[in-house]
């Protein structure tokens, strides 16, 4: 796997990311093993490849990859809401690289998460919680919050939000990871027909 593949397995988990959080606030429901794969990636600290941030493969990440082809190949049907958390995540991202003390208090608390899913199990509504509030007491305190959109009989629940921010705060981690391995937002423009024909490659060969 060249650099630029690595960068869409990241950039794939950033968009998928973005579509569970989308059909959370839509439907109060998740896909398990995107979510999973997603909730784990919080979690790795020291991966031997960009695969393994994401449990070894990028088969989940999947719909990530369909929604950038479309977005590729600037599809006017593809969801403007899913493409706004994408595109803020990113830009999220760099807000929080620039700020250590907020780094530094992220990664000591996903320390405290790690033990939460040791001790409850990934899905649990502690690990949401926990996630979801460090999430609002750090990325939400930026002048550029995400709003997200959906049915306020699921946004207007505790347990729906907290999962919400949490699949946010998974697309964070990823587009850390997207920037740490040379991706930047320009590409999607300038560089458009390569990504889609590397995306087009990762798709088929699932």
């Amino acid at each position: 796997m060249n650099r630029q593949q690595e960068q869409l397995v990241a950039l794939g988990a950033i968009f998928t990311a973005a579509i569970q959080a989308d059909k959370i606030a839509r439907t109060g429901q998740y896909d398990e093993g995107p979510t999973e794969c997603l909730l784990k990636s919080l979690l790795v600290t020291n991966p031997q490849t960009t695969l393994d941030v994401y449990c070894g493969d990028d088969y989940e990440l999947l719909d990530g990859y369909r929604f950038l082809c479309k977005f590729l190949e600037r599809n006017a049907g593809i969801s403007r809401e899913i493409l706004r958390y994408g595109l803020s995540i990113i830009l999220l991202e760099r807000k929080l690289t620039a700020n250590n003390s907020m780094l530094q208090t992220i990664a000591s608390n996903l320390e405290q998460v790690s033990s939460k899913v040791e001790h409850f199990g990934l899905f649990h509504d502690n690990v949401f919680s926990a996630c979801g509030g460090l999430y609002e007491q750090t990325i939400s305190t930026f002048n550029h919050r995400i709003q997200v959109v959906g049915d306020m009989a699921y946004l207007q629940q505790p347990h729906i939000a907290a999962q919400i921010r949490t699949l946010l705060l998974t697309g964070i981690r990823s587009a850390m990871l997207w920037n740490q391995l040379g991706g930047r937002r320009w590409h999607l423009l300038l560089k458009r027909k390569k990504l889609l024909n590397d995306l087009l490659g990762r798709i088929h060969s699932e």
